[in-house]
């Protein structure tokens, strides 16, 4: 079938958009995407339609949704603002609005056939974002009326997951169609696209619940991770959430970890923009002087090949950030403007996004703007509550603003849902200064010996124990700790603590602090 609409035609039998004669160089998915809307022309289509023919029923974000529609409107002249062609249903999908007329140039395949073979064949799936599919757990106990509890731990790890939104999480509609069945990882993994699998069991026995996970490498069917969660049955709803939150939680950061490792090794010349991102990540989470430096170049290269990468612009920001609060970046106001100004393009190409928000708070936070960094981790927290650095982003800004006892439960929420997070160190270390200003110098000192274990912790964990120890009459320690800090921070003085704590407002707090170093013995420059 071939669609006629002002100068362009849309043939389906052979995939293509035409003008004129000249074929018009479109994605795959984009041109999946232009076929669905002009075949339906006649009503709106839902965005859980796109997601099952386009996605192949692939929960996406909205920034990837955003992407494709607006490389849509480039293709056929039309624009966002403008909508001549497509119109925005706001909130609900989207609806082909132009003059069409058809021709049977060929026969051939159903359109609908014909878009999902060709789509295959050409392998138009987002190849840089990793597929998760969560295979129905198992019921192992026993007890077929107890089916329904295992299923709802599946259904809740994938609504958990699938708030990671550069994560492809597949549909629970697709995968509960392989429960009970025998599968082989690597070939479901060839047929689903699927780059992560995760599987799981369930066993209910009188007041106690044993949930056991792991995660798979789907094409080779190797384990990256697993674990196992007992717990008491009492409440079974509030049961069920922690269970899932955490497992989502650690899901999520066990696979960033898969997926960084993975661009390391391939070590391409030709970086894209998803390989720069994830190579950047690494050097972040490398929490080092070079290594910071090194994330700020890739993420912003990132940025530059394609601007619609929401990711890029925000980890850009955040890496700006801690390099201003521990290493060579200074503390200007300019680039605390365009930190922010990254942040709110990352929000505008995708609004649900909870690591936005929770990064956009991390920038607003050490602008002094702290009410406003609440607001945005707590939003980050309502759109995905397994989200363990933003609840210890939440916990860090309430701490700077003296509500303590509210910081230091959100402080353990992030450690009790991620705990072998990458930036566990940093939970620890931050909640030991909220510790500090509160007074409480016996737990700040258990908080960062807890912190000084993680292979990645950083200077700052052993300055606040130096505080610590000082303010606990423990000079001798104080004055070891302080020989410790100068070798892990040579240079570390009172008037370097200053200049980079330049985001505390509070006086006690900030003086306080300074003391304490003082009296552990740290030198004033």
């Amino acid at each position: 079938m071939v669609f006629q609409f002002e100068s362009f035609e849309l043939d389906t039998d052979r995939f293509e958009l035409r003008q004129g004669d000249v074929a018009v160089a479109v994605e795959p998915q984009v041109l999946t995407l232009l076929i669905l809307l002009v075949e339906n022309r006649d009503r709106m289509v839902s965005k859980d339609e796109i997601h099952d023919i386009v996605w192949d029923g692939r929960i996406v974000s909205e920034a990837a949704l955003s992407s494709r529609v607006r490389s849509a409107r480039q293709a056929i002249g039309d624009g966002g603002r403008a909508q001549r062609l497509i119109k925005t249903v706001h909130g609900k999908g989207f609806r082909f609005v132009g003059d069409v007329v058809e021709s049977a140039a060929s026969k051939g395949l159903k359109p609908q056939k014909a878009m999902r073979d060709s789509v295959e064949a050409t392998g138009s799936r987002d190849a840089s974002r990793p597929v998760v599919g969560i295979l129905p757990f198992a019921n192992l106990s026993g007890d077929p009326a107890q089916e329904y509890f295992s299923d709802a731990i599946t259904a809740d790890i994938i609504a958990n997951l699938s708030k990671h939104r550069w994560l492809e999480v597949i549909s629970r509609n697709t995968t509960f169609g392989y429960k009970g069945v025998a599968v082989d990882i690597p070939e479901l993994s060839e047929k689903l696209k699927m780059t992560y699998a995760v599987e799981g069991s369930v066993l209910r026995s009188g007041p106690r619940v044993r949930v056991n996970v792991q995660l798979i490498d789907a094409p080779s069917g190797r384990c990256l991770w697993s674990d196992r969660y007992d717990r008491e049955l009492e409440d079974i709803f509030e049961l069920q959430d922690e269970i899932t939150q955490r497992i989502a939680a650690r899901l999520e950061s066990e696979i960033g970890f898969a997926e960084r490792k993975k661009v390391q090794r391939a070590n391409r010349p030709d970086l894209q923009a998803w390989d720069c991102y994830h190579l950047g990540v690494a050097q972040f989470f490398k929490f080092t002087a070079e290594g910071n430096l090194e994330a700020q170049r890739l993420l912003q290269r990132s940025r530059e090949l394609d601007p619609q990468f929401g990711e890029a612009h925000a980890w850009w920001a955040y890496a700006v950030i801690l390099g201003m609060v521990y290493w060579d970046t200074d503390p200007e106001e300019t680039l605390l403007d365009e930190a922010l100004e990254a942040t709110r393009t990352a929000l505008e190409l995708d609004d649900r996004n909870a690591v936005f928000y929770a990064l956009k708070a991390r920038v607003q936070l050490a602008r002094g703007e702290y009410a406003s960094a609440i607001v945005e981790n707590e939003t980050a927290i309502s759109l995905n509550p397994s989200f363990a650095a933003a609840h210890c982003g939440l916990a860090d800004s309430l701490a700077y603003d003296a509500r303590y006892e509210e910081s230091l439960d959100g402080f353990q929420k992030a450690i009790d849902l991620s705990p072998n997070d990458p930036q566990r160190w940093a939970f620890l270390t931050y909640g030991a200064l909220a510790l500090l200003f509160k007074g409480d110098y016996e737990r700040a000192l258990d908080w960062t010996e807890r912190a000084s274990a993680i292979p990645n912790c950083q200077y700052w964990t052993v300055a606040h124990q130096a505080v610590a120890l000082a303010r606990l009459d423990r000079v001798n320690e104080a004055k070891r700790a302080v020989e410790r800090l100068k070798k892990e921070k040579p240079g570390f003085s009172i008037e370097f603590a200053r200049r980079k704590l330049f985001f505390v407002k509070r006086p006690e707090q900030i003086e306080g602090y300074l003391n304490g170093l003082a009296v552990a013995g740290v030198a004033k420059k």
